[in-house]
């Protein structure tokens, strides 16, 4: 018996689609550091003129992160790179991991950490692993029809990051 009341069962990472400051930290050999803010659908990383976020020393279009309608955060790497996830290359080459908070990959010399709210990553509930483990935890309730909910708004968002 874990002591759950019914009010606890309430508790879910389902925010609303594309909250909790969805952002990268980025930085190159301990020096150059920042913070990208995801805020469009999709994306593009690399040495590229048309990046998105540019950075030296990395393939033209060198990884991809798309807002899915899930309200996920897919990485595609299309260079070389290492990933959180051991995921074997599709047909094409690349890899693709769903980000999590704290999810960390590189590409070149640049090291790249999702950073997300807890509240919003759609990860575990009921506090994350403060919660307890998965065998402790109830299912959450399906996720939100977010694409229903987004019909007609505007995909580019706003948001406040925080560090951390």
């Amino acid at each position: 018996m874990t002591g759950r009341t019914e009010v606890d069962s309430a508790m879910t990472t389902h925010a609303e689609w594309g909250s909790g400051a969805p952002h990268l930290l980025v930085s190159r050999s301990g020096e150059d550091r920042s913070v990208f803010d995801l805020t469009a659908d999709e994306v593009t990383i690399g040495s590229g003129q048309g990046s998105d976020l540019m950075l030296q020393g990395t393939d033209a279009v060198h990884a991809t992160i798309v807002h899915d309608d899930r309200d996920e955060y897919v990485l595609t790497l299309h260079g070389a790179g290492e990933m959180n996830a051991s995921s074997e290359p599709d047909h094409e080459g690349e890899r693709t991991e769903v980000l999590r908070t704290g999810a960390r990959f590189t590409l070149g010399e640049w090291t790249l950490v999702f950073g997300r709210a807890e509240y919003a990553d759609h990860g575990r509930p009921f506090g994350g692993r403060e919660g307890g483990e998965l065998s402790d935890q109830l299912p959450q309730p399906e996720r939100p029809d977010y694409p229903a909910e987004r019909a007609g708004q505007d995909t580019v968002r706003t948001q406040e990051v925080k560090d951390g």
